[in-house]
């Protein structure tokens, strides 16, 4: 048998000495969140007067003791990874109390009490005193000039684009990388929309929803589309946003004149399960890389993740203080204050409902956009750990008119900062060939 080189057995010794350490670590996950579960109901009950609701319920569970419960789950649209989730202790028996929100028509708008563990500084619960705007999402907008606007309405039609921010982030991922790099000639003709989801940044994050891709939809919808009254656009899109925006456009196909979706979570719903195929692929049980493991740790535990929101997004502003005070006047960089700008409840449905019960529909929704001819574009970086490069390869693979652009060397975030100008160009490039009178 042939001796292995250094070269050969470290990065296999490395690989098994991660996986045990990985194993043991989630074991004991599995225990305290089994334990936070009944912490949570408790004090729910105590401070609220009612224990919480929460998805630790097994499949076979919902099965035994709810004949209409799974019919329930796909009217709401919601994930089958909100229950389909290993739990050891959950598997052996524990029960927690099922969890869903019975639909309203039109927007999502919910419940508007702030939850004991939740921020409740001005800025977070603000919209629940702005009335009716509360009820819209926070958007940003870039007008083209009036005068334009005069001119446009004899001659040429203004064209307009929405802008759809990824996971734990705001409007803010748009308006620091594509506004201030837009050229003379994108301001003149383009009306660009920077919006805040719903639930995140300093859009409304009501507790009686399930952030479902319907509700993320409509919410747009309503608050841009129609408040502005939009007859034509092209979408923007990054990471778990390219979700929301391929949805958004197949409901509007004949209206989107083309997508530009950097680094798409896509996982063709051909393949098994597609919602926990999503999940183990994004957030695998792993300790190492850190990212990874953060991104397990707030997509597998349902109470874990209550309390790591509840130590940090709680007490936000202690900690922009604090980091102020390491970095001087400057403050945070915008992408630490975004990640605190939810809710536990937010973040948590949203991650489940769109980026893992989404996938079940891409496929369906390339489907739609193939057959209205929109030109779709992909841009990914080779060194994503975020989002497997693969899922563009496989995109490109379902739909073969996507025009596909691999970064080298980028990664989920610098595969536009740092790159902002030529990322800018290209969007600029593909709205202008498509930006025939509309």
């Amino acid at each position: 048998m042939a001796r292995l080189s250094p070269e050969e057995w470290i990065p296999k010794v490395s690989e098994i000495t991660i996986s045990v350490i990985s194993a043991a670590v989630f074991f004991v996950l599995d225990f305290l969140d089994a334990i936070m579960c009944v912490f949570f109901r408790f004090f729910d009950r105590f401070l609220e007067g009612q224990s919480s609701t929460c998805y630790c319920m097994k499949w076979g569970m919902i099965q035994e003791n709810s004949e209409d419960f799974l019919q329930l789950l796909w009217e709401n649209e919601l994930s089958e990874s909100l229950h389909g989730r290993r739990n050891f202790f959950r598997d052996m028996g524990l029960r927690g109390n099922s969890s869903f929100s019975s639909k309203k028509e039109g927007p999502c708008v919910g419940d508007v009490k702030n939850r004991w563990s939740d921020c409740g500084c001005e800025s977070c619960i603000s919209w629940i005193n702005n009335g009716s705007s509360g009820s819209r999402l926070h958007v940003i907008v870039k007008e083209a000039p009036k005068d334009r606007l005069e001119l446009c309405s004899r001659e040429l039609s203004v064209q307009n684009v929405i802008l759809i921010h990824g996971f734990l982030s705001s409007s803010k991922f748009w308006t620091e990388s594509v506004f201030p790099n837009l050229s003379v000639d994108t301001k003149q003709n383009y009306n660009i929309f920077a919006v805040d989801l719903l639930g995140f940044g300093s859009s409304p994050k009501p507790r009686n929803c399930s952030y479902t891709l319907k509700d993320h939809v409509e919410m747009i919808e309503a608050s841009v589309i129609r408040q502005f009254r939009l007859g034509s656009f092209h979408i923007v899109a990054h990471s778990m946003g390219c979700v929301i925006a391929l949805a958004l456009a197949a409901k509007n196909s004949k209206s989107v004149k083309s997508i530009s979706l950097i680094s798409p979570p896509y996982f063709s719903s051909s393949k098994g399960d597609a919602s926990l195929v999503a999940l183990e692929s994004l957030a695998m049980r792993r300790v190492w890389p850190p990212m990874l493991f953060g991104s397990a740790l707030m997509s597998w535990y349902e109470h874990l993740g209550r309390c790591v929101c509840f130590f940090i997004c709680r007490n936000h502003n202690t900690w922009e203080w604090i980091l102020k005070l390491l970095v001087g006047t400057r403050g945070a960089h915008f992408t630490v204050t975004d990640m605190t700008r939810h809710t536990h409840h937010s973040a948590w449905h949203t991650m489940h409902n769109v980026v893992c019960g989404g996938a079940k529909h891409l496929d369906g929704y390339l489907e739609v956009l193939t057959a209205a001819r929109v030109k779709i574009r992909v841009v990914q970086g080779t060194r994503d750990r975020v989002v497997p490069v693969e899922c563009s390869l496989n995109m490109k693979i379902k739909a073969p008119h996507v025009e596909l652009e691999i970064v080298p060397n980028a990664d989920h975030v610098s595969v536009i900062f740092g790159r902002e100008k030529d990322f800018v160009r290209s969007l600029e490039c593909l709205w202008d060939s498509t930006g025939e009178n509309i």
